[in-house]
């Protein structure tokens, strides 16, 4: 599967992208909304985060700019390609399995380093206006999942770039990245407690903390995990927008 990964012209790298791209977020979405829309109501498992109505135009605006954002993701994808055309890094074409779920384990706790990094950046004065569009979804859906603006977008979608350059990973290993990141992203997003029984610290409880985030504004920058927002003290306490939304307010993110 490398050799037939680097045996691809530009064009067809960036094809196969887009097609990829709108395919996971598509399918992922939909699963999602099924999910905690239908079945885990129905089997009496879990519940809403946040019962206050979208905002109005919310899904239509989440729609577009996630398209906006799988043409950036997709074509994005001639980057690791060009990587490998001059010859910056290289695929291992014979990891076994044992390899590989190490090398995905450690793309995992990579991929919360560096998405810490990159929101926190964001939510920086200077960077702050392309977060924005993100943070207009204060009670979130499945599909603000890739609702970005293009330099937000940019800045999440190069996360395997570094990695690539560092070690020599199996494809499957580096085709994992994206798959977990958008299982993990519509989980955080689903606006849904799938485990009311776990404790706020919990990497169970990670639809919780993101959902605070999105109810503040400030904090629980990190992203399946605890670990980056412990380190840098930038963990929101778990009532942080209780009173909030008891009154039904919404937070407007800062212009």
């Amino acid at each position: 599967m490398a050799q037939a990964f680097e045996a691809l012209s530009a064009w067809q790298v960036m094809l196969y992208g887009l097609v990829f791209f709108g395919g996971i977020y598509v399918v992922f979405g939909l699963a999602t909304v099924l999910l905690t829309h239908r079945v885990l109501p129905a089997l009496g498992m879990g519940a809403p985060l946040d019962t206050r109505p979208l905002a109005p135009g919310q899904l239509r605006r989440e729609l577009t700019q996630s398209g906006v954002s799988i043409l950036v993701f997709g074509l994005g994808m001639v980057f690791p390609w060009g990587f490998l055309q001059l010859g910056w890094a290289r695929l291992e074409p014979h990891a076994g399995a044992g390899r590989i779920a190490l090398e995905i384990l450690a793309l995992v706790a990579w991929n919360d380093v560096h998405f810490w990094i990159n929101h926190r950046l964001l939510h920086t004065r200077w960077l702050r206006r392309f977060h924005t569009p993100h943070h207009r979804s204060i009670v979130t859906t499945p599909f603000s999942t890739y609702s970005f603006h293009p330099v937000e977008a940019i800045m999440l979608g190069n996360v395997i770039l570094l990695p690539m350059v560092v070690h020599d990973f199996s494809f499957w290993s580096l085709l994992s990245v994206p798959l977990f990141s958008l299982f993990f992203n519509c989980v955080g997003h689903a606006n849904y407690d799938f485990f009311p029984r776990v404790s706020y610290a919990h990497w169970f409880a990670a639809s919780r903390r993101h959902h605070l985030h999105h109810a503040c504004y400030h904090g629980n920058y990190g992203f399946q995990f605890t670990f980056m927002d412990r380190l840098f003290g930038t963990r929101l306490k778990e009532d942080a927008a209780q009173a909030r939304m008891a009154q039904g307010a919404r937070v407007a993110p800062p212009a």
